[in-house]
C-alpha cells in the first residue's frame, strides 16, 4: 500500500489532479500494482479524505497525551517524530490528529518511522501543502535502518 501512496505523491502533484477512484484503480493496475494493495490504498485514501472533511479540532497549544492503545500501535519513534513535527511548526494540531488517525488505520503495529513519514507527506499532500525543502528531505528519507540522529 505504501508504494502506491508514494507513487501517487510523486505522480500527482496535487490531490485534485488525481483521477476518481475507479479510474485510479485501473491506472494503478496498469502500472503493475497488485489489486489487494490498490484496494487497501484506495480505502486508506478514502479515510484520509473523510478525516480532512470532518475534522473539527480547535487549534490548541496544550500537550497531546496518548492513550495506551495509541502508544502501543504507534510506538515511541512515531510519537516522538509527530511531536517533533508539531513543535517545529510543520504539523498543526488538526494535522497531527489526522496523522495519528491514519497511522492507526494501518494494519501494522508499531508503525515504522518510514511509513509514518509517508503518512505525514500524504496528509500534507491531501491538503495541498508542501513541506519546505529541508523538511521534505527528512520526511522522504527512510531512516528506519540508519543510526539515530544525535543532538550535538
Amino acid at each position: 500500500m505504501f508504494d502506491i501512496l508514494v507513487y501517487l505523491y510523486e505522480t500527482y502533484y496535487r490531490p485534485d489532479a488525481c483521477p476518481e477512484p475507479a479510474a485510479l484503480a485501473r491506472k494503478l493496475s496498469a502500472v503493475g500494482f497488485d489489486d489487494i494493495e490498490i484496494s487497501e490504498a484506495l480505502d486508506w485514501l478514502t479515510g484520509l479524505t473523510e478525516m480532512a472533511v470532518t475534522e473539527q479540532i480547535d487549534a490548541s497549544t496544550g500537550t497531546r497525551y496518548y492513550v495506551d492503545e495509541e502508544y502501543i500501535e504507534l510506538g515511541s519513534p512515531a510519537i516522538g517524530f509527530i511531536q517533533f513535527l508539531e513543535s517545529a511548526g510543520v504539523l498543526t494540531p488538526v494535522q497531527r490528529e489526522i496523522v495519528i488517525e491514519r497511522a492507526l488505520a494501518v494494519d501494522e503495529s508499531p508503525v515504522t518511522l518510514g511509513k509514518l513519514k509517508i503518512i505525514v507527506l500524504m496528509v500534507m499532500w491531501s491538503q495541498g501543502k508542501e513541506p519546505d525543502a529541508l523538511m521534505f528531505d527528512d520526511l522522504f528519507g527512510d531512516d528506519d535502518e540508519q543510526a539515530p540522529r544525535l543532538l550535538h
